[in-house]
């Protein structure tokens, strides 16, 4: 078994990348894993069903724009794995605040909603999130071993 996991490990090209920023391009619903200048991958991704402009609100459907650090893995989530992006930053809870308005909160980078794996030829077509950003099931296995935490994901128009 030992010997199987070795192996695993030396030639898995999971382990041949290093990802050190993720960028999500909300204009185009993409998602590009960067190891420096090098595209380590593409993914297709939904967003918040209100997808254009920075997140305002609560409730609002937008996904945040800006930079946020992707800051701890939550495996026991409503949708098929996860993990936490850092907004709302002070500059968000500040502005949030002026307007009487509470920010929001718990987005994440996130699969398929349990159970729902199925539709998600189907879902992955339109941005239906609150505001998170999701992968197919797949893609979210690949992207918790690509992306560590504390990795920045740098989110724009």
């Amino acid at each position: 078994m030992k010997v199987i996991l070795l192996l695993f490990f030396l030639i898995s090209p999971f382990t041949l990348a290093s990802v050190d920023l993720v960028k999500v391009d909300k204009s185009a619903n993409k998602m590009y894993l960067l190891d420096g200048e090098k595209t380590v991958k593409e993914y297709h991704i939904a967003l918040g069903a209100n997808p254009q402009g920075h997140k305002q609100q609560e409730g609002d459907e937008r996904t945040p724009e800006g930079v946020y650090t992707l800051d701890y893995k939550k495996e026991d989530s409503s949708f098929y794995r996860a993990m936490h992006i850092s907004y709302p930053n002070q500059q968000d809870i500040e502005s949030a605040k002026a307007r009487g308005v509470s920010p929001g909160g718990f987005i994440m980078v996130h699969g398929q909603r349990n159970g729902l794996a199925w539709m998600a030829p189907i879902s992955q077509n339109f941005n239906w999130t609150n505001g998170c950003i999701a992968l197919t099931n797949k893609e979210m296995d690949e992207f918790m071993t690509l992306v560590a935490t504390g990795t920045k994901i740098q989110i724009e128009w």
